[in-house]
């Protein structure tokens, strides 16, 4: 098996020995003989535009067409004419009638890059071709058939996007037949120095000069790095430095000169897990600082309070730090209301839960009654929403 995997790394000039990307190589190998869809998923920059042309290289497709399709590039007006073609007349500028990539690629395999950016009646359109193969050309009644392979991949989390209702639950479950998933840069910390080296080969082979050589200290702070752009920003900064640098062996503190701040250490954010709890959502962290918030006001509420009731001096050092200031704020009788509006407010319920109750009781009244609206006017998936309904008693 590894043999077979190293011979895949030759072909399509795969640098790496990390073992989560042999097992993401493996998975491909293992499912490019079936027609099952893949869905390949990793941040940007890790390299998932290689995959689909393994998968497809090693199918009974590879003599049919490859078609690679950026569908966050397309713009939304046009995507369907792209994708599914268009018949002379349908729109305006549709001086002639078009074939759309899933009828060219009949026979073949497409990969549809982004594909988390498709509108939602595209969405729909391409999941009538995964389930059927049937497509309807833009301005056109006739419906065709497509046998077409595709294979998908994003770096958005598809299931915050299914939450937010961007994209469609079904199709994630019809694309994701067989996932694939690229680790990222930092977590493949052995990898770092092999993609630097053949970068910095490559390059001098290109510019025709002696390649870059790192330091043990440079390699260490090379590999330290966050790398939030993967190897598409390894690389761009090897050819900075190859380009630009005259000495051929570079030291820790030449290349941190090329990196930016943001990328300089790796090491994992401190947090009290006192508040591991409580930031479980967005949600719960705007709660916390809304009543963070109402807790100084009710303070400043209090040190008004005695002031008004004659404790300025009191008062006032607590405020101020020292007496001097006292006559700042003028004698009066203390306002009954505003105390007891105080007093109030300081009792009422912190409970994250009575909250969350009453958010999703407003959130039904809103919607009618619909969860499903009500899910997605709260940011959270419907099988939340029901739990949450039941756990409230709200039904």
């Amino acid at each position: 098996m590894m043999d077979d995997i190293q011979k895949i790394k030759q072909r399509f000039g795969i640098i790496g020995n990390a073992a989560s990307l042999n097992r993401a190589i493996d998975i491909a190998m293992q499912v490019a003989p079936t027609d099952l869809s893949v869905l390949i998923t990793g941040e940007s920059g890790v390299g998932k535009e290689v995959f689909p042309q393994i998968i497809h290289q090693n199918s009974a497709r590879k003599h049919g067409q490859y078609i690679a399709v950026n569908c966050g590039a397309i713009p939304e007006g046009t995507i369907d004419s792209e994708l599914f073609g268009h018949e002379k007349g349908s729109f305006t500028g549709a001086s002639e009638s078009r074939k759309g990539y899933f009828e060219v690629a009949d026979g073949g395999t497409i990969f549809l890059d982004e594909v988390a950016d498709l509108p939602m009646p595209t969405q729909v359109r391409l999941l009538r071709v995964l389930e059927s193969g049937e497509f309807i050309k833009v301005g056109s009644s006739k419906v065709l058939k497509s046998n077409v392979r595709v294979i998908a991949a994003t770096n958005v989390n598809i299931q915050e996007a299914i939450a937010r209702g961007k994209f469609r639950e079904d199709l994630y479950y019809r694309l994701n037949t067989v996932p694939v998933f690229i680790q990222p840069l930092r977590e493949r910390p052995e990898d770092v120095r092999l993609l630097f080296r053949k970068f910095a080969s490559d390059f001098a082979e290109k510019y025709r000069m002696p390649a870059i050589q790192l330091t043990d200290e440079a390699q260490q702070k090379l590999v330290s790095c966050y790398w939030p752009g993967n190897i598409r920003q390894l690389k761009n900064i090897t050819e900075q430095i190859s380009v630009i640098e005259h000495q051929r062996v570079i030291d820790a503190d030449v290349l941190q000169q090329y990196l930016p701040a943001q990328i300089h250490s790796r090491l994992p954010a401190i947090y009290d897990r006192e508040d591991e709890k409580t930031f479980t959502s967005e949600r719960e962290i705007l709660y916390k600082i809304l009543f963070d918030m109402r807790n100084d006001v009710n303070e400043l509420k209090r040190l008004v309070g005695e002031i008004m009731r004659g404790g300025e001096d009191d008062a006032d050092a607590t405020l101020f730090g020292k007496k001097n200031y006292v006559d700042v704020i003028p004698r009066r009788t203390p306002a009954v209301s505003k105390i007891e509006d105080t007093q109030e407010i300081e009792d009422e319920s912190l409970s994250l839960s009575d909250r969350e109750t009453e958010l999703i009781r407003k959130a039904l009244e809103k919607h009618g009654g619909r969860r499903r609206n009500a899910a997605r006017e709260l940011g959270i998936s419907e099988r939340t929403l029901y739990r949450k309904i039941k756990e409230a008693n709200l039904e």
